[in-house]
């Protein structure tokens, strides 16, 4: 039965997906952002481990889109025509690094051993 009902809602899901994904990178567009921007550290450690191992000028120019973006969404603009054509939000910089630290993670979850980077609080 899962099979048929994969088979039957696979192709409409995908096509959902697909068209909400487009909005979404719209929206990011508007604003200069990219979908690895929403990803926040505060509240995942990995994301946070992860943009520690990025290069520093990767992680710059993540600090300068979020800035850029909460500046034009305080004053209820968007980018100007002509950025907004250069704007590439499916573009990803986190991916790889977020899978190795979560790859890292369950590994150390299998073996006992806590990650070194995770938070303690008291």
């Amino acid at each position: 039965m899962s099979a048929l009902l994969k088979q039957l809602v696979g192709p409409l899901f995908n096509s959902v997906a697909s068209s909400y994904r487009g909005t979404v990178g719209l929206k990011l567009a508007k604003y200069g952002l990219r979908f690895d921007d929403l990803h926040d550290p505060l509240k995942d450690e990995d994301v946070a481990e992860a943009l520690r191992r990025l290069p520093p000028d990767v992680v710059v120019a993540r600090n300068c889109r979020l800035r850029r973006a909460l500046d034009l969404s305080s004053k209820h603009e968007g980018l100007p025509k002509d950025l907004l054509a250069k704007q590439t939000p499916e573009l990803s910089y986190l991916t790889e690094a977020l899978e190795e630290v979560r790859a890292e993670r369950r590994e150390r979850a299998q073996l006992g051993t806590p990650a070194p980077y995770t938070r303690i609080y008291h």
